[in-house]
């Protein structure tokens, strides 16, 4: 039988640039439960997204569990590293990645997602990106540092402030954070821990606001480590996959969907008294205190 919790509702999905992330596991299990969908993708990876999606490269892996295919409504193209025209940069505008591409900041693809559907029900911010992530902090530049923090975090303030106003009452928005927010992860550096922990500092305080302002709630999963094209980036990510496996309560891997039924969860009116929340969702790694593979302990 169908599950259908969410049928009708409309959901941006704000990162998804191929099917193997989170974003795209959080966007299947809500098309599941009967979501329309729409996305955002970074402007300069918009059309090798549209090729492949166009030439089936996805296909198996928009499979639902009825046996149809996950629709998506629309692609918006979306550089969430700038709020309106005039703060994109002039060598932005004329990278050759953006030559052709038209209104993709935040508050250009709000209004016109307010043009195409007027409202919308569920915002997920499914982005992260720190130019020096494998430099540790005390090499990482002010620059690179305040890239972290604006791509990964501010990112998140900008999307609810400019598309809270579009969200129905009782809609929900989520994001996606990480345990090196409150504990020392060796090697996530660049500033992204920073940009990590001033994202869940923020979903508390938009959690307020954006619930006292429209009735709309906000939450965070902390999320264990997943290969994806993204996460591999980071240079080790298989070292922390192989060490949540060991080290964790529940000694298995994350499988992407985990994290997409959390996300429905959250983002459903069966959570409607929750918001304000972190939600760990990593087999319980963060509750341990020592590793339990460490020589110390034999």
């Amino acid at each position: 039988m169908k599950n259908e919790s969410l049928k009708g509702k409309i959901a941006f999905v704000v990162g998804v640039g191929d099917d193997q992330g989170y974003g795209w596991a959080i966007a299947h299990t809500l098309a599941s439960e009967g979501a329309r969908i729409i996305f955002g993708t970074w402007t300069p990876i918009m059309k090798i997204f549209q090729m492949s999606w166009d030439g089936g490269k996805f296909d198996e892996s928009r499979r639902l569990p009825d046996g149809s295919l996950m629709q998506v409504e629309k692609v918006y193209s979306i550089d969430a590293m700038y709020d309106t025209p005039d703060s994109v940069p002039e060598d932005v505008k004329n990278n050759k990645r953006y030559l052709g591409s038209t209104n993709y900041t935040i508050s250009e693809v709000a209004s016109k997602i307010e043009a195409d559907y007027g409202k919308i029900d569920i915002l997920v911010h499914s982005l992260a990106n720190g130019p020096e992530v494998k430099k540790p902090l005390l090499e990482t530049s002010r620059d690179g540092y305040l890239k972290a923090i604006s791509s990964s975090s501010y990112s998140f303030v900008s999307l609810v402030k400019y598309f809270g106003p579009l969200i129905n009452k009782g809609g929900s928005i989520l994001n996606l954070t990480y345990l090196a927010s409150n504990r020392v992860v060796p090697g996530y550096g660049g500033g992204m821990s920073s940009a990590k922990a001033a994202l869940e500092s923020d979903t508390k305080t938009l959690a307020f606001e954006a619930g006292r302002a429209w009735q709309i709630r906000v939450n965070s999963i902390s999320a264990g480590p997943l290969a994806s094209r993204a996460a591999k980036a980071i240079g080790f990510i298989e070292k922390m996959i192989n060490y949540s496996h060991v080290n964790a309560p529940l000694q298995k891997n994350i499988e992407a969907d985990e994290i997409g039924n959390a996300a429905a969860f959250l983002l459903s009116p069966k959570a409607s008294a929750i918001t304000g929340v972190v939600l760990f969702v990593d087999n319980g790694l963060h509750a341990m205190a020592t590793s339990t593979d460490s020589p110390t302990l034999s």
